[in-house]
């Protein structure tokens, strides 16, 4: 039965990397992985948790008699759980995140964005909008950021090739900015969750090589650009009574929306809580500060309708989904012991992050960003102090302790690494069918300079890692 699971599993990578060619949807497919894995799982519990959870199944039983259903019960309470409420802590965070920016949109507070970007000037225009997606996406959720970038760039940008260009540097820009902090990317979100890093250690190493991918292609992608751009300037969208917000009024919310996910990393290390429940506080505060500053828009018979983030929402409920089933997949193959096999191999045959890490970005740029980082991260568990003053080999282990640098490596290879094609990231494939953008064309104009800057931060990540651990 784990080779039914494996299978299982490898058949829905194809799937989600061939989801440009076929149309299926790669939520739809993770969701299906993880039921019928979980199923596959349950109709053979008793092999399964007595090869695993032996002890755990006997305190369980509590001297009963073993029968069909309490395998069934164990399996639920002991085992399933635990993974659902691992995705779950990552899905509530997104979903916070996501509910901030929409709040934050609705109200006009990333209108100074349209403002900014007003010129006609190719390289002011793309370095001012990917920057603003750079900064926005280290403290936001990466997606809707990358989302509602490209919304506001397609409505200024009038040419579909130049269009084309500046939208794959804002899913640059995006990617590479929710690299560098553990709230910006699912991925290592995972990681603190996880425990596998700290938010600032975390941060301090990864924010030069996440400059530098994103500079670098940007740079390059400019030199394809005209000196003027063919824009258009329409109207600011008419959202209602909140267009009276003043200027002020729009800082205090932004500060309380993204200088309050600021302080997450200081409420987790206080209380231990999940980061999600941070995210929710925040979330409920910058709820209130709406309604307290939009008191006639909320006595109206109705809302008005914001088509920046019902554009926003499709794309990233497919993205929570997306998460929920591919962790929950994660999590049957990890409890058939085949992630400790094949991270046996690799220390025996491989024993080298850096190789690891970059066919890890390769294979991000294929398959997907996320399913390729949480089968790196599933591979080992955290090792504590006291586990490597018993292991054989421990300076090679101590770079799967907290803060070890396969952490760092594997965060910035996929992230960066599932730029190197459009179909990557659900930021690249929401690209694609915008403008009707082919593959082909991501590759010859868009796919070296992604790997240019990816080598380049690498060797970055390398030498601070050599120098400093």
């Amino acid at each position: 039965m784990t080779l039914i699971i494996v299978i299982l599993l490898l058949l829905g990578y194809v799937v989600i990397a061939t989801g440009h060619l076929t149309g299926v949807n790669k939520a739809a497919i993770a969701m299906f992985i993880a039921t019928v894995g979980w199923v596959v799982y349950i109709c053979y519990g008793t092999d399964f948790v007595m090869e695993h959870h032996a002890v755990e199944y006997m305190a369980f039983l509590a001297g009963n008699e073993p029968t069909s259903d309490t395998v069934k019960y164990f399996i639920y309470n002991d085992v399933f759980i635990h993974y659902v409420g691992r995705a779950a802590s990552i899905v509530l965070f997104l979903l916070a995140t996501m509910a901030i920016i929409e709040i934050l949109n609705n109200n006009g507070c990333f209108d100074f964005i349209s403002k900014w970007v007003r010129t006609r000037n190719s390289k002011r225009l793309l370095w001012t909008i990917t920057f603003a997606t750079f900064v926005i996406s280290a403290n936001l959720d990466n997606l809707t950021t990358a989302m509602t970038m490209l919304v506001i760039m397609r409505q200024i940008v009038q040419n579909r090739r130049q269009r084309m260009l500046v939208g794959a540097a804002i899913v640059i820009a995006a990617n590479c900015g929710g690299c560098f902090t553990v709230i910006g990317d699912p991925t290592g979100l995972l990681l603190w969750g996880d425990g596998a890093v700290t938010a600032t250690h975390f941060s301090s190493y990864m924010v030069i090589p996440a400059v530098l991918a994103w500079l670098i292609p940007t740079a390059l992608v400019s030199r394809q650009l005209p000196a003027r751009l063919d824009t258009q300037w329409n109207p600011m969208p008419y959202r209602g009574d909140d267009t009276n917000l003043s200027p002020w009024q729009r800082v205090l919310m932004l500060f309380v929306g993204i200088g309050g996910l600021w302080f997450i990393p200081t409420f987790h290390n206080i209380t231990k809580l999940s980061p999600f429940l941070g995210a929710l506080c925040v979330l409920s505060v910058l709820w209130v500060v709406n309604e307290v500053m939009n008191r006639k828009l909320m006595k109206a018979d109705q809302m008005s309708s914001h088509s920046v983030p019902r554009a926003t929402q499709y794309g990233s409920l497919q993205q929570i989904l997306f998460i929920m089933g591919i962790m929950l997949g994660m999590g049957v193959v990890m409890e058939t012991g085949v992630f400790a096999d094949v991270a046996e191999w690799f220390d025996d045959n491989v024993h080298n992050i850096w190789i690891v890490g970059a066919v890890s970005g390769l294979l991000s740029g294929l398959v997907d960003t996320f399913t390729i980082a949480v089968s790196d991260i599933s591979l080992y568990p955290v090792l504590s102090s006291e586990h490597l003053s018993m292991v054989a080999d421990a300076p090679y282990m101590s770079q799967f302790a907290v803060n070890g640098a396969y952490w760092k490596v594997i965060a910035f290879s996929t992230a960066v690494g599932g730029c190197l094609f459009s179909v990557g990231s659900v930021s690249g494939l929401a690209l694609m069918k915008m403008e009707h953008m082919r593959l082909g064309w991501y590759v010859k104009n868009i796919s070296l300079k992604v790997l240019a800057g990816w080598l380049v931060g690498l060797a970055v990540l390398w030498l601070e890692i050599t120098m400093y651990n």
